[in-house]
């Protein structure tokens, strides 16, 4: 299982922000476009959600594995999102979903995809600490019990993986959000005011996020009409929205950094 290796070696293990399900499928849905190596206009989001009304992708055993199929070629991706209270997936046993790995299958990669989820079904079956898994507090604790899930698939891994795995579990516990390689990425709350002739007023505590927003034209169309915006190095994904009197809305949002700068600094 080397994209979810890959996935917890490059910090791509992610507290989910809500249990809400599509918002949480739109969440690393975001994260993927999110990385640089993705081109310009992907929608990873309409991709995954698309596919997701048309199958669920559920697996059981407190698993989901959505993915998104794209026409280029490239290596195949992951990022696993952990809800700590569960979210309501529609499971075939019923079960909350607790771990979501999400997977960006290029069109030269759709065996190694197969061959992957193939191993993951097996070790989910071969693993007994899935209630361990299903009841961790912390994202150590998380990403601890996955490396131990996955050894249990060491008898058919090759030696490079057996070794990364090795220097994986001699790491030390990596933070939710910030870690070495992708110290890039910055998620920040925001929230953003309109009504009928009022200029869009953003909260927000990142200085440079407030910037960007400030004056960004189709800020307040674009969240509105689609849930997403992006400028200035950010990518504001709608989470929810509250009117109050006078048509006057606030948008509840997540602030995703999309480049390498320094947008984390901003106070």
């Amino acid at each position: 299982m080397d994209s979810l290796l890959d996935a917890l070696q490059e910090g791509r293990l992610i507290e989910l922000p809500e249990n809400n399900k599509e918002h949480a499928l739109q969440f690393l849905a975001h994260i993927l476009e999110a990385i640089p190596t993705i081109p310009a206009g992907t929608d990873i989001v309409g991709l995954v959600m698309a596919r997701e009304r048309a199958t669920g992708t559920a697996i059981g055993r407190g698993w989901a594995c959505p993915h998104a199929r794209t026409s280029y070629d490239d290596d195949l991706l992951c990022v696993v999102g952990w809800s700590p209270t569960g979210i309501d997936y529609g499971s075939p046993d019923g079960l909350p979903v607790s771990i979501v790995a999400m997977y960006l299958v290029p069109d030269n990669q759709r065996n190694h995809y197969l061959k992957e989820v193939s191993m993951l079904a097996k070790a989910l079956k071969a693993y007994d600490g899935l209630d361990k898994l299903r009841s961790a507090k912390e994202l150590n604790e998380v990403r601890e019990h996955l490396l131990d899930m996955v050894s249990a698939t060491k008898e058919t891994a090759g030696p490079d993986t057996r070794a990364r795995m090795i220097q994986l579990q001699a790491r030390p516990g990596v933070a939710a959000i910030a870690v070495p390689d992708w110290a890039n990425l910055v998620v920040e709350p925001v929230t953003i005011i309109a009504g009928p002739g009022l200029k869009p007023v953003v909260l927000a505590q990142n200085r440079n996020l407030v910037d960007a927003l400030d004056s960004a034209a189709g800020l307040v169309d674009g969240v509105a009409s689609s849930g997403s915006f992006q400028n200035g190095g950010w990518r504001i994904m709608k989470r929810g929205t509250v009117t109050y009197q006078g048509d006057r809305v606030a948008y509840e949002c997540l602030a995703i950094a999309t480049v390498r700068s320094n947008l984390a600094s901003g106070k």
